[in-house]
């Protein structure tokens, strides 16, 4: 499973990437795209408000914000204590947004062309997928399974060895 989903990634982010080449934003990443949104929609947040918002860990929003500056897409400024920073958009994001808003648009209509195709809305089976893990993860449902208690024995045989 985890193979066929970072398969689905790989194969979603680089044609998402070279589209954006094609419309002259070489440098900009699918995962800008969740940050800049969040911001559009909500004003200058902080870090870890970006990480709530977009659904990642405070450390994978801090390298995209990172990666962002190098590119100056954000600015990142002190908040209300010395370790809060605070991520505003840049004059050149905001001149990039007519075009960012029409990748978004063709995106969304490219995505739901393909999910036409399939059997099940994927992203719908993803969200499904998302809430269920949430409700119990992997590694429960692992340690439910007569399988995953016979590698925790065939482990612990191992080290008595």
């Amino acid at each position: 499973m985890g193979t066929l989903l970072r398969h689905v990634l790989e194969l979603t982010e680089s044609d998402v990437s070279a589209f954006f080449a094609d419309i002259g934003l070489g440098d900009y990443r699918p995962r800008f795209t969740p940050v800049v949104r969040a911001i559009v929609a909500r004003g200058p947040l902080s870090i870890r408000e970006l990480a709530a918002e977009v659904g990642v860990t405070h450390s994978a929003a801090s390298q995209t914000i990172a990666q962002m500056a190098r590119q100056d897409l954000v600015t990142l400024r002190p908040g209300r204590d010395a370790r809060q920073r605070i991520v505003s958009l840049t004059d050149k994001t905001q001149r990039l947004m007519p075009t960012l808003e029409a990748e978004w648009a063709a995106t969304i209509a490219a995505t739901e062309r393909l999910e036409a195709e399939l059997p099940y809305p994927l992203r719908e089976v993803l969200v499904a997928a998302v809430e269920a893990l949430e409700r119990k993860s992997l590694r429960e449902r692992i340690g439910e399974t007569e399988e995953g208690a016979e590698a925790l024995s065939a482990r612990r045989r191992a080290e008595e060895g």
